[in-house]
């Protein structure tokens, strides 16, 4: 079949991981032999902070990377009509601005034969409601949801004629031990600022312990202000920016821990949805220690796969008996790998992805579907 996705980016992760697990979703469908292509817009926030941050360089090491997976460019002239004319199941993501969400829905209206899907992957249907309710979702014959706190949004608002949870997972095909690198500092993480929507929880659970016990950490991401660098340089953390995705399994290798510390809005209002970066880490075999969020759906087996910390004064006890402690450190690594392989690779999304379009699918999708998943 002919997927086709409608990206903020893909070729940019600049403050966008929702292109990591789209990467990975795109190549799972190539290795099952179906024709994937991705369209994003010329001008988009991401694409263009990542340009003027890195330069071309980083639109290079993209394609380096994913040599496999293309993008292309649209604006205000672009024809849309043309492309998903040949598509099988279209995924529109939730930052494609409301105009061509609703263009792509008269489409479909209109005879379209393709399966119409919209993917939710942020938390502005409870923090900028009116942003989604504007969207004109009626001719769309699903929605897709990364978490059932937010399904059940859509669902109690009428938002879309189906609504399925379509949690993101990991690309294992990026994201896996690397052993040949040796493990010589203590701590990283990789996340972004976002807005003040977790200074104060990067401050609890990063910045405080790591100065109390003297470790050495790295943190990766972008955005950070002035004074946030400066806090992170007076505990002797060292800030390196942006980092390429392909690079991220050798810089969970060199360290001993990380931790995963979500945002303010998804642990308060849409509980059950981790960031992408816990999928990655486990998927790489790196100790982890979460601040809080509330595993409501059961994703995870918390005390095996990672640990939790409550508060600043957990995370410190935590990171300390993983740093002596190799035993420990060895359990958690081997049981979080253990449960991504399981549970939560692109490849389990596919499957699940599948699922849905033999429940929603129009007949054209439907009788393209292999046998197994057409049942």
């Amino acid at each position: 079949m002919r997927f086709l996705f409608y990206t903020h980016s893909l070729v940019s992760d600049w403050n966008h991981g929702n292109a990591h697990f789209l990467r990975g979703i795109m190549r799972e469908l190539l290795a099952r032999g179906h024709d994937v292509g991705a369209l994003e817009p010329q001008d988009g926030w991401s694409r263009r902070n990542l340009l003027a941050e890195q330069g071309q360089g980083a639109i290079d090491r993209f394609r380096a990377d994913f040599p496999e997976l293309t993008s292309v460019t649209y604006d205000i002239d672009f024809e849309h009509e043309e492309w998903l004319a040949e598509a099988d199941v279209v995924v529109v993501h939730e930052w494609t601005e409301p105009e061509l969400v609703a263009r792509i829905g008269r489409m479909r209206a209109a005879g379209g034969d393709f399966t119409l899907l919209f993917h939710d992957t942020h938390h502005r249907a409870v923090s900028a409601e009116e942003a989604i309710s504007v969207l004109s979702l009626d001719a769309y014959d699903a929605v897709l949801a990364f978490g059932e706190a937010l399904s059940d949004r859509y669902r109690r608002a009428g938002w879309g004629r189906q609504v399925y949870t379509w949690h993101e997972a990991a690309d294992v095909r990026t994201f896996r031990p690397v052993s040949e690198v040796p493990r010589n500092r203590d701590l990283i993480w990789i996340g972004n600022w976002g807005d003040d929507e977790r200074s104060a929880e990067i401050g609890e659970f990063l910045i405080e312990p790591v100065r109390a016990l003297r470790m050495s950490a790295t943190v990766h991401g972008v955005r950070y202000p002035e004074p946030a660098l400066s806090a992170l340089s007076d505990a002797g953390i060292d800030h390196r920016g942006w980092i390429a995705n392909a690079d991220v399994p050798a810089a969970f290798a060199a360290h001993r821990a990380t931790v995963h510390i979500p945002r303010r809005p998804y642990v308060k209002t849409l509980p059950g949805i981790p960031t992408i970066r816990m999928f990655e880490a486990l998927a790489c075999g790196i100790p982890l220690v979460s601040a809080p969020w509330s595993d409501a759906e059961g994703m995870f087996r918390p005390g095996r796969d990672f640990l939790f910390a409550n508060d600043g004064r957990e995370m410190k006890r935590h990171l300390g008996d993983m740093l002596h402690d190799p035993a420990l450190a060895a359990s958690l690594s081997q049981s979080g790998l253990d449960t991504i392989a399981r549970r939560h690779t692109c490849g389990h999304r596919v499957d699940q992805l599948f699922d849905i379009l033999a429940d929603c699918g129009t007949a054209r999708v439907v009788s393209h579907l292999p046998q197994r998943e057409a049942a």
